[in-house]
């Protein structure tokens, strides 16, 4: 009786797994065991290499079908060194370049070919009413630019590169680990397979030079706090060449003073007195683009909200503008004068036995006091 442990439970897998949940779940075990993150633990090790095997299975129909049948006596009760090495293409496609798995058993790739650039990343901040309107930003931003004497090349006039010593020109170093060889990037080239003795004088062999790039950038009218502006082609210059990585300016917004925004909308928060909360009145309150007339009606409740159309922000990448929603705070004046107490009894004593808006104002101010 073989044993080994079954499959699907070395992966933590149903036996009706799909090729997606098996897939995850190899990546999973690989990343936990893999022997760069466990150096010289045997037992993680060995971990790996059952993770490995299993896999190698049941990622392969047949394969899976026939152990589902027939248990391991149906794949072979070879160790994991018999399995076609081909498998492993497809680990270096779950696993990527995590622990420089892209050239586990002899694969990978040299770095010889254009390389596009870094991206980079800048911080512009703008007041809430240039935000409002639109405003564009002048900028300097240090970047790595390929150098005019040597056009990106890194070597001086009439010298070429020369065949890395260390790793033959292919830009790659075996290294053992465990019960495996791993190929990494060479560290005497840095996976290009070449190097430069007679480099460039302008730029000591990188090819590249830093330089300031004065740029002009549009910040669009109603951006939202934290919006991404993306350049492109402005980032950082590509290596042999390679395109240009793009810049990324983050815009951020200084609150306003009065005015809070919701979207497209803009919250303003308005005070009123009882009297006029009572009585109605036509007041000017303040907008983005001056002061405009504010109709409050008769009998206005505290909280209740009055909109002005269209006189909030910019709808960004549409038209029109969103409203603006004044909040009415209604205020009760601490202390009257004789005269206002003795019109205001006789305006509530007036009023018909149910209470109303008068008698509501002035148990409010009673109450304040």
């Amino acid at each position: 009786m073989s044993g080994k442990r079954d499959y699907y439970e070395v992966l933590g897998v149903d036996r009706v797994a799909s090729q997606e949940q098996i897939k995850a779940a190899y990546r999973k075990s690989a990343v936990k065991f893999h022997p760069d993150r466990n150096p010289g633990d045997k037992q993680a090790e060995e971990n790996f290499k059952e993770a490995a095997e299993a896999y190698a299975v049941l990622s392969d129909a047949d394969k899976r079908a026939q152990y589902d049948r027939f248990g391991h006596s149906g794949v072979g009760e070879q160790p994991f060194a018999g399995f076609d090495a081909s498998i492993f293409g497809d680990f270096a496609d779950i696993l990527g370049n995590l622990f420089g798995f892209e050239g586990f058993f002899g694969g990978g790739r040299r770095r010889t070919g254009p390389e596009r650039g870094s991206d980079l990343r800048t911080t512009v901040v703008v007041s809430f009413p240039e935000m409002a309107t639109g405003v564009e930003r002048a900028l300097t931003v240090p970047r790595e630019e390929n150098c005019d004497a040597c056009h990106g090349s890194g070597l001086a006039p009439g010298a070429k590169p020369e065949t890395c010593r260390s790793c033959g020109g292919r830009g790659q170093m075996r290294v053992s680990q465990g019960f495996f060889t791993m190929v990494r990037p060479c560290p005497q080239c840095g996976g290009r397979g070449q190097t430069v003795s007679n480099p460039c004088s302008s730029c000591g062999g990188a090819g590249r030079v830093e330089k300031k790039r004065q740029l002009k950038v549009a910040v669009p009218a109603g951006i939202e706090d934290g919006t991404r502006l993306r350049v492109v082609g402005e980032g950082e210059a590509g290596l042999r060449g390679g395109p240009s990585g793009d810049l990324y300016v983050v815009v951020r917004v200084e609150p306003h003073d009065l005015f809070v925004r919701e979207g497209a909308a803009l919250h303003l928060e308005q005070e009123i007195s009882a009297f006029v909360a009572a009585l109605g009145a036509e007041l000017k309150v303040p907008t983005l683009d001056g002061t405009e007339t504010l109709k409050v009606s008769a009998g206005a409740q505290p909280g209740d909200t009055v909109v002005l159309k269209g006189k909030g922000l910019p709808r960004l990448r549409r038209s029109g503008n969103g409203d603006l929603v004044v909040h009415l705070k209604v205020t009760v004046p601490r202390k009257l004068t004789a005269r206002q107490r003795e019109l205001l009894h006789a305006l509530v004593e007036g009023e018909d036995q149910h209470p109303g808006v008068f008698r509501k104002v002035r148990d409010l101010i009673e109450g304040s006091g």
